[in-house]
């Protein structure tokens, strides 16, 4: 498999094993042509972001085993819709952005220059 590329050009970094996240569900904001929403944005998300995605009919707090998605606190990190971030974001809601760990796709939907206006700085 050829690797996958983030939104700064260098190889895609894992976005969180614990929730175990991606369309794939291996831990990366990997995406292909079914994955019609782009699931590309490695965030971490917030309380706000949570609430904003439920008023949008993008649950993510609760739980849906027969997906494999454990639900979502603040704090986690998740591949989050693309088109749900940038939404947040236009609001004021955004939650941080991990830019070495979100898909290079996004870029079809978000600016490089927004993502880093919300860019998380890790420390591990």
């Amino acid at each position: 498999m050829l690797p996958s590329f983030n939104v700064l050009g260098t190889e895609l970094e894992s976005c969180s094993e614990s929730p175990l996240t991606g369309w794939f569900r291996d831990g990366c904001c990997n995406t292909d042509r079914n994955d019609r929403s782009l699931h590309t944005v490695c965030c971490q998300v917030t309380a706000e972001f949570l609430d904003f995605a439920r008023s949008r009919g993008n649950d993510l707090i609760t739980p849906a085993p027969q997906y494999r998605f454990p639900g979502l606190v603040p704090g986690d990190r998740w591949c989050v819709c693309a088109s749900t971030w940038k939404s947040a974001a236009d609001i004021g809601l955004a939650c941080p952005v991990r830019l070495e760990s979100t898909h290079e796709e996004t870029l079809q939907v978000v600016s490089l220059d927004q993502l880093r206006e919300h860019a998380l700085i890790m420390t591990e």
